[in-house]
């Protein structure tokens, strides 16, 4: 599987996100931050804008839930339009059961991991999962630093889906900007969230190419 760049609307206006999309034709995905004020000490947007959004957009819904409840909540975003939907280990009761019932509604089902969440002990459920989001800042707020200290997580999660030789995609978010998304490619990331990188540059989509082309280099 190539490079992916999934540039997050978090960093956009969004009172204009249909325009927002517009600005990055070529990115794969659109990342989608949802947060509930509880699983997080932020609040954006929901359900309903989400749903919208799916309607205007030409490329798929990448949707990270960092909500409480997701047992309940995630299914309705695929239901929704979403093509993927990432839940938090953190805050999901049955993992197994909740990814089978994103897959039931026809989308990706993924599983995200704060910092220091490891990925070791849940070895055994990447079979069940089309995407690992690794977190490589603490979730809740766009524009931080990005933790260095995640790199052997990312290498440490390639290498157990090499083990079992499954074609989940690996997948961070935070921090990535140019100057640190070789890093996290060397790791063996396949699938970026950019978002300050990309809406605070003159041209966004300039910026989706340029990512790409540090990662995809990164790789060879």
């Amino acid at each position: 599987m190539g490079i992916q760049i999934t540039p997050s609307i978090l960093n956009a206006d969004l009172s204009r996100l249909a325009d927002e999309v517009a600005r990055i034709p070529s990115a794969d995905w659109v990342h989608v931050d949802v947060m509930d004020n509880h699983f997080v000490p932020n609040l954006t947007l929901g359900l309903p804008v989400v749903e919208a959004l799916a309607r205007h957009a030409s490329q798929p819904l990448d949707a990270h839930l960092m909500i409480e409840d997701a047992d309940r909540w995630a299914p309705a975003y695929a239901e929704a339009g979403c093509g993927s939907v990432t839940f938090h280990a953190e805050a999901a009761r049955a993992p197994v059961r909740l990814a089978r019932e994103i897959r039931a509604q026809g989308a990706r089902a993924s599983m995200a991991l704060k910092p220091a969440t490891p990925i070791e002990p849940y070895e055994a459920l990447l079979p069940e999962l089309d995407m690992v989001l690794l977190m490589t800042v603490e979730p809740g707020f766009g524009g931080q630093k990005f933790l260095d200290l995640c790199l052997p997580k990312i290498r440490t999660a390639r290498e157990l889906m090499r083990k079992h030789g499954v074609e989940t995609w690996l997948q961070v978010d935070g921090g990535i900007s140019l100057e640190t998304i070789e890093r996290c490619a060397e790791a063996g990331a396949d699938v970026f969230v950019a978002g300050s990188a990309v809406y605070s540059a003159d041209d966004p989509d300039a910026m989706v190419s340029a990512l790409r082309e540090k990662a995809e280099k990164a790789r060879v």
